[in-house]
């Protein structure tokens, strides 16, 4: 389905603004979204919310169907009468600048799992009934595995089950009932807390839709090998005898990386996935479309052909592209679901193949305004005004710099660029005029007015922030998707210049 001519803000939730040391679905969210109706914007973009292990990463998450209860917000939990304000006080001394994931998801999930236990033990709670309607409604399909999954991960303390005792790895059934038995009330507080969190996100969208505001959910390619979607079915993954990945996913060199970047996660074994009909993606999608109205999903050029790196290697390079049955997947996923709005994040290594299965289901691409202004055709051959309707332009992304950082050359990837930077700065000056002390609204400025229906802003770009407020830089593990920003920060004059862009260009 076709998008509407808007704009919208990209923004992670773990983002926000609040006391409790990560940003959170609750108060400070529905405020974010009131901020976007005032400011004229039609459209929320998040990254993945799937459940993380110990990487903090959105794009590693130990779940493909669970949620992130560190998202999960205090205030609503005290609220419910499952957590006191003297049991959550020491929260508030947690870093509020930057999310410290050492201290800050384990200070946070002892009062989660508390609340959750609370929940699950109180028969006669006000959500109780919920809940029990929850776990019929998702425990077959993909909860009861979850829960086991991660009750047993802690309980071990997140070794990776491919290092779980024999019987517990090949999913013995006697020694998961046991398993169940002994771990029951982990794994009782593990529901409640993903029902909890389904009931503050629905309370959200739900106000979302009350606005206007479209939410834009995020679907990573690839799963992590240490998650419950491997262990509950190895047999849709390139495991050997042992559970050990036989290749693992990546890219190839490519402007972020000289050596490519080694991602590790296992490959799908396609040809299996075929055999009913790809139900396993199909139950993915849906259940992604519980938290949010349109998909974008990371890395397409995947569900053309895979590079493969062989197990073993420690860098990208040594890979073969792999072909995929993106058409025939695709097929099935539309078919089940034929109201599903998808963009593709169709950057890196573009083929024809890969343009050819974009185009076949009409899924829009990305137009990234930073990569405008290096070498290829004239540049008014592609000036934003040209682009398709059938696009999606960015400024810039959480995997790039801000527009500010990228226009100055700072943060992680300066070395990179250090020889096409002042060329590029050049360029993006000549068209735009100025002298670069708010090209981050000029960049704004011509994502709207370009010909694509859709217009995505990191707010790090209406901030006009360095690269110290960038997001991500992919390859790297250190210091990435810890930015929040303040409440004040998002100003009532950011907010009209957004509106009255929105209301110049048609948006």
């Amino acid at each position: 389905m076709a998008f509407d001519r808007i704009s919208g803000i990209l923004l992670h939730p773990t983002s926000l603004p609040g006391p409790y040391g990560i940003g959170e679905i609750g108060d400070e969210a529905m405020a974010f979204i009131d901020a976007l109706a005032e400011s004229g914007q039609k459209l929320w973009q998040i990254l993945p919310i799937n459940a993380t292990g110990n990487n903090a990463s959105p794009y590693s998450a130990t779940t493909t169907f669970a949620a992130n209860p560190l998202l999960i917000d205090i205030d609503g939990l005290i609220q419910a009468k499952l957590l006191s304000a003297d049991e959550v006080a020491h929260l508030k001394a947690l870093p509020q600048k930057k999310v410290d994931y050492e201290v800050t998801v384990p200070a946070r999930l002892g009062v989660l799992r508390l609340a959750g236990s609370r929940l699950a033990a109180q028969k006669d709670h006000p959500l109780a009934a919920g809940l029990a309607a929850f776990k019929l409604k998702h425990g077959a399909a993909w909860l009861d595995d979850y829960a086991l999954f991660e009750a047993i991960s802690v309980s071990r303390q997140r070794q990776g089950w491919m290092h779980w005792p024999d019987d517990l790895r090949r999913r013995d059934p006697a020694a998961l009932a046991e398993a169940r038995q002994d771990l029951a009330d982990d794994i009782a507080a593990i529901e409640a807390l993903q029902f909890l969190f389904d009931l503050r996100w629905q309370r959200l969208r739900q106000h979302a839709a009350s606005k206007g505001i479209m939410i834009i959910g995020d679907m990573a390619i690839f799963v992590a090998h240490d998650s419950s979607d491997v262990w509950a079915r190895p047999d849709l993954f390139k495991l050997d005898e042992n559970f050990n990945t036989r290749v693992g996913a990546g890219v190839p060199p490519d402007y972020f990386s000289a050596t490519g970047q080694l991602w590790g996660n296992p490959i799908y074994e396609w040809d299996k996935m075929a055999e009913d009909g790809f139900s396993w993606w199909v139950a993915r999608m849906r259940r992604l479309l519980d938290f949010a109205d349109a998909v974008r999903i990371d890395h397409f050029r995947g569900f053309a052909s895979c590079w493969e790196t062989p197990a073993g290697e420690t860098t990208a390079i040594n890979g073969q592209w792999v072909d995929v049955p993106g058409d025939a997947l695709f097929t099935a996923i539309i078919t089940a679901l034929p109201d599903l709005k998808v963009i593709a994040e169709d950057l890196g290594h573009i083929t024809e193949d890969v343009i050819a299965l974009r185009d076949k289901f009409a899924f829009p691409g990305l137009k990234i305004l930073e990569f405008e202004f290096g070498d290829g055709p004239p540049r008014d051959e592609r000036h934003p005004y040209h682009y398709p309707a059938s696009t999606v332009c960015y400024p810039s992304t959480h995997d790039n710099n801000t527009v500010i950082g990228w226009f100055k050359n700072d943060g992680r990837e300066a070395a990179e660029r250090a020889n096409d930077a002042p060329r590029e700065a050049a360029a993006a000056l000549e068209l735009l005029g100025g002298d670069g002390s708010d090209l981050h609204w000029r960049f704004i400025e011509l994502a709207m007015q370009s010909g694509s229906n859709l217009a995505i802003i990191a707010l790090q770009d209406v901030f006009g922030l360095d690269g110290h407020g960038r997001m991500n830089t992919p390859g790297t593990i250190e210091d990435n998707w810890n930015w929040r920003f303040q409440a004040g920060d998002f100003t009532p004059a950011a907010r009209q210049r957004l509106r009255d862009l929105a209301k110049e260009y048609g948006r």
